[in-house]
């Protein structure tokens, strides 16, 4: 099975501020899967690190008010291409992110207040038909 993962999940350095969001329970995935790792912002052409954005209904918004929703659009794109070119069964994407937030992403104030919601990435591959999950779900799976 091959899954796309959220790089960062995976270790890689793209996360807005430059670091990661290491899940071992996401490196666990290997044993068993094929392993896609993307990172939706760079894919869309942001740089790393960038402003903190959140999703404000159709439009994603840096902390500063610049409108950066095209990007997150065009990095959507790309993951959904590479999903379909490599034959993608599914993803595990970051929790609350803009991009790849599932089911519940920060609500546009910047103030860690989550609402429900999907990012941008995480709609897209969703309306594809791509089963999507966070790491929160990996780790709720681990401790049960």
């Amino acid at each position: 099975m091959k899954l796309l993962v959220s790089a960062c999940l995976l270790g890689i350095n793209c996360k807005y501020s430059g670091g990661a969001n290491t899940c071992p329970q996401a490196a666990a995935l290997l044993k068993d899967h094929e392993l896609i790792p993307v990172c939706p912002e760079q894919l869309g052409g942001l740089p790393t690190p960038r402003p903190p954005a959140e999703r404000i209904g159709s439009r994603v918004l840096t902390q500063d008010g610049l409108d950066v929703t095209d990007a997150y659009e065009r990095g959507a794109a790309e993951t959904l291409r590479l999903a379909s070119l490599l034959k993608a069964d599914g993803a595990v994407l970051k929790s609350g992110s803009p991009s790849c937030g599932c089911g519940r992403i920060y609500d546009g104030t910047f103030t860690h207040t989550l609402t429900e919601g999907d990012g941008v990435t995480a709609q897209l591959l969703k309306e594809a038909g791509l089963p999507v999950r966070t790491e929160l779900e990996l780790m709720e799976q681990a401790e049960a």
